[in-house]
């Protein structure tokens, strides 16, 4: 972004992470579990891989490190195992569908369990933490000696990561 508006480097970069408030509020975008709409997920909608296709077509193995390393799902080998055998009986297509096929095993608060989920199937759509580690990458690049950048994160796992970076 910066060469296509010929700046070569910046006194600061500010970062603000996570997903706005306008994506959890559009029902169609299907970031939020308030609505029913259809499983997408994508940031950008050029993208071919939406949450349906995740829950519908990663294995079991691979959904149970999505749910573990990026929800932070506590059960997320039960999680996973049940996604796979629900699926076998139908696809996956909208949120309700999803959210229903999984009340038998949510642990603790409905509400809570679905946030980790869901923001953990919105991190794999996108590519959040490999995006992440390219914009540091890039960013530390982009400084002027002696600039500073300023992160403000949403979860632990970005906040694990930039600080790491950091270090």
């Amino acid at each position: 972004f910066l060469r296509l508006h010929k700046h070569s480097q910046v006194e600061g970069v500010l970062a603000d992470l996570g997903v706005s408030s306008h994506q959890f509020d559009v029902a169609e975008r299907g970031f939020s579990t308030r609505f029913d709409a259809a499983l997408d997920m994508r940031m950008d909608n050029r993208q071919t891989v939406t949450a349906a296709t995740i829950l519908n077509q990663y294995s079991e193995q691979q959904l149970h490190k999505i749910f573990e390393k990026y929800g932070e799902v506590t059960n997320a080998k039960t999680l996973a195992k049940t996604i796979t055998e629900q699926r076998a009986i139908a696809p996956f297509i909208t949120i309700n569908v999803f959210k229903q096929a999984l009340q038998g095993i949510v642990k603790g608060n409905p509400n809570k369990y679905f946030a980790q989920v869901f923001q953990a199937l919105r991190i794999a759509v996108n590519d959040e933490m490999g995006a992440l580690e390219e914009m540091l990458q890039q960013a530390v690049a982009a400084l002027i000696p002696g600039g500073r950048m300023v992160i403000i994160s949403f979860h632990s796992l970005e906040d694990r990561m930039v600080k790491n970076f950091f270090k």
